[in-house]
């Protein structure tokens, strides 16, 4: 242990007398493991955030889809019946009807832009059921929720996101009231919904929406369809009874593939998964900026075999073994890789605690031991052959190098 920790302090003592060339030495292993470490972190985060949302909407939530959206557990990428089917408003009152629902919910979504207060703004207009606010739990910021009587009567009022009303009136509570224009159309603000915060990357963003009664959507919605529906289920544990029971109610109007009953679930497992692999290429990525690195430390190695042939020459003549030469340099290489490792860790903590207060990304003991772990044997692999070269040198040759 004594003759490593001698062997790693004369390391230190070289890099020490070439500050400038060890830290760009160890940048590229800087980069590599901050990219490592901060994908792993904001990917950890975007999964936290993904399972709150889903766990905030609680249990017993189905989805109606059209087509068959899911393959083995992860989404289709569109195609069959999937484009073309739509749901009418007699199919919601015959699933109303179904014992084991105690919510179906119709939601149209459309992308659109809405002007107010001289500001135009791109948002995500949700038309649905006054029930949306009860099973999505949002909270009330100010105002009030759409009624089922104004869903009747087609009121042409509206319920906005939290950021959507700072956006357009600086402030939620001066909302209320206002008139809002979408597509020629105006709309009273009767309510702002509390901070949501958004699904993440392509997830819906309640912050942005503007939600207006099912039935007054026909404006914008003529044929009065609808895509997707939230069907709550009395009894969580009888998912798979509810299932059925939509099932056999939906099949008198359409065939099997037309629809798919989606549980939360497997949403929440088909977007993990999604999000998994998404996270695996992205970190592979920037992994190469490792193996850049890595060259680099080579490199600088195989200068520093050069400039320091006459000292191996003067150790191998005192008695050192070519192993004593060989380890010298592949501490030293390790030691480099190690420093950039410990850099890069350091500034990826400083980098995800500024975040942390608008998105929830977390450093894992498992990416810390995976970083210096990869950064360490980089420098084995890339150290080993300026190392060997270092060893193999005659001592009779080295001494008289100039």
């Amino acid at each position: 242990m004594y003759y490593l920790l001698t062997i790693f302090l004369s390391g230190l003592e070289d890099f020490s007398r070439n500050k400038v060339r060890t830290l760009l030495t160890s940048l590229g292993i800087l980069i590599g493991v901050l990219s490592v470490v901060l994908i792993i972190a904001f990917g950890l985060g975007l999964k936290k955030s993904i399972n709150d949302q889903f766990e905030s909407l609680g249990s017993g939530q189905l989805i109606l889809f059209p087509g068959q959206v899911l393959s083995n557990g992860r989404f289709k990428g569109g195609g069959g019946n999937q484009a073309v089917t739509r749901f009418s408003e007699k199919d919601i009152e015959n699933l109303k009807r179904l014992k084991e629902l105690k919510y179906a919910i119709p939601s149209v979504q459309r992308s659109t832009t809405v002007i107010a207060n001289g500001k135009t703004e791109p948002v995500d207009m949700v038309m649905s059921a006054a029930d949306v606010f009860v099973v999505r739990n949002f909270g009330l910021e100010m105002g009030r929720f759409f009624t089922q009587q104004d869903d009747q009567r087609r009121a042409k009022v509206a319920v906005l996101g939290y950021e959507i009303a700072r956006k357009l009136f600086d402030e939620p509570g001066n909302a209320l009231g206002k008139k809002i224009k979408i597509e020629q159309q105006t709309l009273t603000v009767i309510g702002t919904v509390k901070k949501v915060g958004s699904g993440g990357f392509g997830g819906p963003d309640y912050d942005n929406n503007i939600t207006i009664p099912f039935r007054t959507g026909y404006i914008y919605n003529p044929d009065k369809k609808f895509s997707a529906a939230v069907l709550v289920v009395r009894d969580p544990t009888k998912l798979e009874a509810a299932k059925t029971a939509i099932t056999q109610t939906l099949e008198r109007d359409y065939k099997k593939d037309d629809f798919s009953i989606v549980e939360l679930s497997q949403i929440q497992g088909a977007v993990t998964s999604i999000f998994g692999i998404l996270s695996s290429v992205l970190t592979g990525i920037a992994a190469i900026s490792l193996i850049v690195g890595g060259v680099g430390i080579m490199n600088i190695m195989y200068v520093s075999v050069s400039e320091r042939i006459k000292e191996i020459g003067v150790r191998r003549a005192l008695g050192a073994r070519r192993a004593d030469i060989l380890w010298q340099f592949l501490i030293e290489a390790v030691t480099l890789s190690l420093f950039g490792g410990l850099l890069g860790i350091s500034l990826a903590f400083l980098i995800v605690a500024g975040v942390q207060s608008f998105f929830p990304a977390y450093i894992n003991v498992q990416s810390v031991a995976l970083a210096l772990g990869v950064s360490s044997l980089i420098g084995v692999i890339f150290g080993v052959f300026p190392a060997r070269k270092a060893s193999l040198l005659s001592p009779i040759e080295a001494i008289r190098y100039e």
